[in-house]
């Protein structure tokens, strides 16, 4: 089990930026794919983005692809999602991730808590 701690949610207007960053402590850490999801109010929770354990593949939901950045630093034990353009639809609880294996699919074992995002019109 990974414990993951996301911060970097916050209020924004539509067209601003954020950057969330994922910390995970422990060995394990870079033996995970890593990734976000968010969940919407009266919504499912939907794939947003991934990373290899390497950080030489990623992969991005249709919706924020070309908006949305996924990176990771390994030394620091870190995956970070950095969000240009934003829009009120993006508003929502952000999730990081870790899965065992790899993000095709990417289908994670373990959980942080959660960083609201909410984008203002």
């Amino acid at each position: 089990q990974v414990q993951l701690v996301e911060s970097g949610g916050g209020l924004v207007q539509a067209g601003g930026s954020l950057r969330l960053s994922c910390a995970a402590s422990g060995r394990t850490f870079n033996s995970y794919a890593k990734g976000w999801f968010r969940q919407a109010p009266g919504k499912e929770r939907e794939f947003v983005a991934a990373i290899s354990r390497s950080g030489g593949s990623t992969n991005y939901a249709d919706s924020v692809k070309g908006r949305f950045t996924i990176s990771r630093d390994n030394a620091k034990n870190t995956v970070a999602l950095q969000m240009n353009s934003l829009k009120p639809e993006d508003t929502a609880v952000y999730y990081c991730a870790a899965d065992p294996w790899g993000i095709t699919p990417f289908r994670p074992s373990s959980w942080g808590q959660g960083t609201q995002v909410t984008v203002s019109s």
